[in-house]
């Protein structure tokens, strides 16, 4: 589990810059190690700014074990307890094993009580359909399920109960948001502006065009780039991005939808030549590299020659499934 070392005198500030950011991992305590701190970070952290370690020895706030002694339910039931949620903003997100489901409504209070700040608890069952809503239900709290989340100096509204906010892929929007720097960008599945607005705020590109369909994501996308006063960059575009990609414009574009294999063609048109393609995939581990076929083939049905630049492995996406990235650039 990853850490920064800190030299005492540094570690508060490094502290409130890591949780602003969304970047401390909250679960583990601070270790004092002679002159120096560890200060538990996610494991998708990456900044060549700090020392970063591997904890031989963690220290959790609160054990499996230990949140089961808040509960008052059987013995045998508290194996199959959650052993991680996810915070978002002030909005507790918890998925269950169907063994101990009847039991959603002492989890949910017993959440709370480790969290006084969150609001509400809601049991997670997955996705469903081609917008990738979630299906939630309220488990616990006052019932309210918009927040607001920080990550990486920016802010995002959300319902939690309507959309998804993956925080696995942060390196990855960390990334992109050191990218694009005076560029024109087309952002094809804005979502809620996960990479369109750290780009906006970090990187300072000349003009984000973000499509987004879903009237959900898109009511989001723009009151947050109006939280990141990001008006004067971002473009948002409500509707479908084969129809609203624009052509021939961009140095960059980001298709950060893991299906979106049928709109490559449009994400190809819309780059000048030279600019870089960063293409999203969920994708079988013994065929990883499916995606840049998938890449070289559309560039040439479009009389484009192409460069793959490099495949990153974001996470497991499910049991040998791996979401990648893609980075090509297309002449």
């Amino acid at each position: 589990m990853k850490a920064v070392r800190i030299r005492i005198g540094e570690a508060e500030t490094v502290r409130k810059k890591l949780l602003s950011d969304g970047l401390l991992d909250g679960t583990r305590k601070p270790v004092k190690s002679k002159n120096f701190i560890e200060i538990p970070v996610v494991e998708s952290f990456e900044d060549d700014a700090f020392i970063i370690i591997e904890q031989e020895e963690p220290v959790f706030y609160i054990q499996k074990k230990e949140f089961g002694d808040l509960l008052d339910i059987p013995e045998n039931e508290k194996e199959f307890l959650p052993s991680g949620w996810q915070i978002l903003g002030d909005m507790i997100i918890v998925t269950l094993n169907p063994y101990i489901e009847e039991r959603k409504t002492e989890i949910g209070r017993g959440l709370l009580a480790l969290y006084p700040k969150c609001r509400s608890v809601l049991f997670d069952r997955g996705i469903c359909g081609v917008m990738r809503q979630p299906k939630r239900e309220i488990i616990a709290g006052t019932g309210e399920t918009v927040t607001l989340h920080r990550e990486n100096g920016c802010l995002f509204k959300i319902d939690a109960m309507k959309l998804m906010f993956s925080k696995g892929n942060l390196a990855e929007k960390k990334r992109m948001s050191k990218l694009g720097m005076g560029e024109i960008v087309v952002d094809m599945f804005a979502g809620i502006g996960y990479f369109s607005i750290p780009m906006a705020v970090h990187s300072k590109p000349e003009k984000i065009y973000s499509i987004e369909i879903n009237p959900v994501s898109f009511e989001y996308l723009a009151e947050n780039i109006r939280l990141n006063k990001a008006g004067k960059i971002i473009q948002p575009l409500h509707g479908d991005c084969a129809k609203l990609a624009p052509v021939g414009i961009a140095h960059r574009v980001i298709m950060g939808y893991l299906d979106g294999r049928e709109y490559l063609e449009h994400g190809i048109r819309a780059l000048v030549p030279g600019g870089i393609l960063h293409y999203h995939e969920a994708v079988p581990e013994a065929v990883v590299r499916r995606p840049v076929g998938r890449i070289i083939e559309g560039a040439g049905k479009s009389g484009r020659s192409v460069e793959i630049v490099e495949l990153h492995r974001i996470k497991k996406y499910a049991p040998g499934v791996w979401h990648v990235v893609v980075d090509a650039r297309v002449g």
